[in-house]
């Protein structure tokens, strides 16, 4: 029989503990089990070095001994006799874990800006069970703090937060507030503090002069400052961007417009914080695009508005006007036309003008949808069993949805039927459509060609004839270029034969007559016989071609008809 068996217990973490088993008379085996195994046969159990069986075995002592208990201690345990089959009941073993030391975020010294209100935040980590967590001021528990609590992965020691928050009219520079937090594994728990300190941020002013002041001149900023403590920093920054080469109180710069809308901003630090303070620059300067007006496609009676914005200063004025008109149709941001017809499209301008300062515009589209209009040449020419092409042009607001030719009793949209082929080809400013005809007939001459185009608003229509082109035999315009290489050909003779005729009578002093009776000529003035014998030949030179001229230009009419 046991005379003792294991009870359950409470112990704190790190302590001894001893879990008795006594059965006297028994000299068997003996097993303890944690949690439903077997820690081991004997008084040494091997693997477990904080455990140990320990008492007089000879007097039936078999007890449990572990030193400096730790979490995974925590279990149920049994005594088990082997030989006389007998098991103890079952003894559970509580380990409690106390929490970590409290922490307070941002201590142990919080600063706060004078009006601010004081939140605190306190955590108790790693304890079992769950530490509570209360605050201390001046001895008095303070209350209205909010707690929660979380497992950490081992699913038995949990961590806690509580989060304390006082009015600014109920805190005090200098006062000391406690967090304490305990459990059962110290009662009286652990606790930290931290100590409030109210400052105030930097006081700043900052002057700009001149003011007002031209685009293009030198301005200078002054920034000063109160502060406890004491200030530690100046930045400074423009529309937002940090202006690195200045880190003094004192900023000087040559303005543009952007200083009118993007202040000047200067930032100054103590210890407790920033204090940031900006200030615009009045600058004069001419018309800048603050909102671009965009261009407009709208349907035919329908509303068109554009808005056009932009900045200057001093104050400046605004007109819109049409291209081209002269009339101005509206002085506000904003131009509405009311129920647009097809002859308001075109160009808009809106002008800005700052007086003495400058003036700047800038130009807008208006486009209106409406049924679409084709351009085309109404008489296309073409030979006769050969290819000919017609084409119409369209230029549409909304692109056309179908554009179709029509002849006789045949409707065309694209593609080849027959002899006849209709292509599209969208370019830049519309739409081209051609109908292709091959081996033209002579009744194609006497068809009367449709082409329309339809969009969501309309349609329109061209009529467009087809006129027989004149032709040349291939026999008579091979016959006229050999005629006319002939005549070429006999015109360059002539005049090379005149050229040695004339060489020769120089060598020689005598004239052939027509019986080829040489005649010397004594008493005549020989200049005077060779002026009139070249002016004979040139004279007969000349007619002939003259005739030669007519003959190529005769050939060169026919070829062009």
């Amino acid at each position: 029989m046991f005379a003792q068996q294991p009870q359950d217990l409470v112990v704190v973490a790190g302590q001894p503990v001893t879990l008795p088993c006594s059965i006297p008379g028994y000299h068997g085996v003996v097993l303890w089990i944690k949690d439903g195994l077997a820690l081991g046969v004997g008084r040494e159990l091997i693997g477990y070095p904080r455990y140990a069986v320990i008492g007089d075995h000879g007097s039936g002592e078999h007890h449990l001994h572990i030193q400096r208990v730790e979490l995974m201690d925590d279990a149920v345990f049994e005594c088990q006799a082997i030989q006389a089959a007998m098991r103890s009941r079952p003894a559970r073993l509580t380990v409690l874990v106390p929490p970590d030391d409290p922490v307070i975020i941002g201590g142990p010294v919080v600063s706060l800006r004078a009006g601010d209100p004081l939140n605190l935040t306190c955590h108790a980590d790693n304890a079992k069970p769950a530490a509570s967590i209360i605050w201390i001021r001046n001895g008095e528990v303070l209350n209205g703090a909010k707690y929660s609590k979380a497992f950490l992965r081992d699913g038995r020691r949990e961590s806690t937060v509580s989060n304390l928050y006082i009015s600014a009219s109920n805190i005090e520079t200098g006062q000391i507030i406690f967090c304490r937090a305990s459990n059962k594994a110290v009662p009286n728990g652990k606790e930290t503090s931290v100590t409030i300190d109210i400052q105030h941020l930097p006081l700043v002013n900052l002057s700009v002069e001149p003011q007002p002041v031209l685009e293009g001149n030198l301005v200078k900023f002054h920034c000063s400052a109160k502060a406890n403590p004491a200030v530690t920093q100046y930045k400074w920054a423009k529309g937002g961007s940090m202006i690195k080469e200045v880190s003094g109180d004192t900023y000087e710069v040559i303005v543009d417009h952007s200083f009118f809308t993007e202040p000047v901003s200067c930032e100054v630090t103590n210890p407790l914080g920033s204090t940031n303070i900006s200030r615009n620059v009045d600058v004069y300067f001419g018309p800048r695009m603050a909102a671009e007006p965009q261009s407009l496609q709208v349907d035919l009676g329908s509303d068109a508005v554009f808005n056009c914005a932009w900045t200057g200063n001093p104050s400046l004025t605004i007109v819109w006007m049409k291209r081209g008109s002269g009339v101005v149709l509206s002085n506000e941001n904003i131009l509405t036309l009311k129920s647009v017809r097809q002859e308001d499209a075109g160009k808009y301008v809106c002008r800005a003008v700052v007086p003495r300062v400058g003036a700047a515009e800038k130009e807008v589209s208006l486009t209106v949808n409406g049924p679409p209009t084709i351009s085309s040449t109404q008489t296309h020419q073409a030979p006769h069993g050969e290819k000919g092409q017609i084409k119409c042009f369209i230029r549409s607001t909304p692109p056309p949805d179908r554009i179709a030719w029509s002849w006789k009793e045949t409707v065309l949209e694209s593609g080849t039927s027959g002899r006849y082929t209709v292509e599209t080809v969208s370019t830049e400013d519309g739409v081209l459509s051609t109908l292709t005809m091959s081996n033209i007939v002579p009744a194609d001459f006497q068809t009367i060609y449709n082409c329309t185009a339809w969009n969501s608003f309309g349609s329109d229509t061209e009529i467009i004839r087809l006129k027989e082109q004149d032709s040349l035999p291939v026999a008579v315009i091979i016959g006229v270029a050999v005629g006319a290489f002939v005549a070429f050909i006999v015109l360059m003779g002539t005049i090379g034969a005149f050229c040695c005729t004339r060489s020769q009578r120089n060598l020689k002093g005598v004239v052939s007559a027509k019986n080829d009776i040489r005649v010397e000529i004594v008493h005549k003035d020989h200049n005077a016989a060779r002026e009139n014998e070249d002016h004979s030949a040139m004279k007969q030179l000349m007619v002939m071609r003259e005739y030669l001229t007519k003959m190529v230009l005769y050939c060169i009419f026919l070829l062009i008809r």
